[in-house]
């Protein structure tokens, strides 16, 4: 699971937020599909840019992460690297694509479980909600010192 940070959390709600209010969406392809929007959050690069960048290899992006070198130098692998360094798990990426980590869809109520890959508002859904996760395991990992009074007592 995704390595919970502040910067990731952002990302994730940034993405589901512009999917929501019409930014663009299409699942076949690379730039504008679940993981592609994400990427484009986290890279900065833009749709067209890592759609073009992906076709220099074969395959979608669950083909993608499973052939992920990080010392390729391919241009599809710098963006995977910038991911993974953002806090994704390969993992991450592959259940993002299909929208099927079942503990992110386990907090959802059961009639709403079954989110269609490929349906706009299901990746929102499913992003809003995976970010919920992690602010909330953010949030769990965070000790606040005593009150100096306290610290005395």
């Amino acid at each position: 699971m995704a390595r919970p940070t502040p910067e990731l959390i952002e990302s994730l709600r940034r993405t589901a937020h512009k999917l929501k209010t019409g930014s663009p969406y299409q699942w076949g392809h690379m730039g504008g599909c679940n993981c592609g929007n994400l990427a484009q959050e986290l890279t900065k690069l833009t749709r067209d840019d890592i759609h073009r960048y992906a076709m220099q290899r074969y395959g979608d992006w669950n083909e993608q992460v499973e052939d992920y070198c990080s010392t390729s130098r391919l241009p599809i692998d710098l963006i995977i690297s910038e991911m993974l360094t953002a806090g994704l798990t390969i993992e991450d990426l592959k259940h993002l694509e299909r929208l099927d980590d079942q503990s992110v869809l386990n907090r959802l109520p059961i009639e709403e479980r079954f989110l269609k890959h490929n349906v706009r508002d299901d990746v929102v859904r499913y992003m809003t909600e995976w970010a919920d996760m992690l602010e909330e395991q953010l949030l769990k990992r965070i000790v606040l010192p005593l009150p100096l009074e306290a610290a005395y007592v």
